[in-house]
């Protein structure tokens, strides 16, 4: 399937198809890039408890609104657009929820936490991918979308500068300072 995502000749045709109906080929376009979709939600908005809705939220909008697609081949920059607005909106919605909710937060820690423990080896693992990802939510957006795109979606220095409209030089750059920023965030957790 991934090897149908990187070729956009392949995709334009689905995309045709999808957009003349064919709910099959809108099918195959959801599961050949919702992988790709959630590692740039998340790569957007750094929070993983996020990820599930805004990836829905940005099909929903992105099948709705599959006919104002011009280029069938430049489907992935299209849905990179579609969710970084999605990304934006919620978040300025939670902004408005949170100051809301902000009482029954500070009462959180007054509930005990009755769930077993997991085995030390599996408890390690989680710490460490927790370490990791929320050293990574911590990057600055202009370096974290970048990052995210390079090393868990293997991007291209060239497409990433194509889709985030930036100079080679510039992706370059960032990519730099947010493997710089993630090494020094984690030497200081351990």
């Amino acid at each position: 399937m991934s090897s149908v995502a990187g070729d956009s000749k392949v995709v334009g045709v689905l995309v045709s198809r999808a957009q003349r109906g064919e709910r099959a080929a809108a099918e195959t376009l959801v599961q050949v890039h919702d992988g790709w979709l959630r590692a740039i939600v998340f790569g957007l908005c750094g929070r993983r408890e996020y990820v599930d809705d805004l990836v829905q939220h940005v099909w929903t909008q992105a099948l709705r609104r599959l006919d104002s697609l011009r280029e069938p081949t430049q489907l992935r920059a299209w849905l990179y657009r579609i969710a970084r607005n999605a990304v934006v909106d919620a978040g300025t919605a939670r902004s408005r929820q949170a100051r809301r909710e902000a009482p029954v937060e500070a009462a959180q820690h007054l509930v005990p936490d009755h769930a077993t423990a997991p085995p030390p080896d599996e408890l390690q693992r989680r710490e460490t991918r927790n370490a990791i990802l929320e050293a990574v939510a911590a990057l600055p957006a202009h370096y974290r979308e970048p990052f995210v795109l390079r090393h868990l979606e293997n991007w291209s220095y060239a497409e990433i500068g194509e889709t985030l409209g930036l100079p080679l030089a510039t992706v370059e750059t960032r990519l730099v300072r947010a493997r710089r920023q993630l090494r020094d965030a984690l030497r200081a957790k351990v």
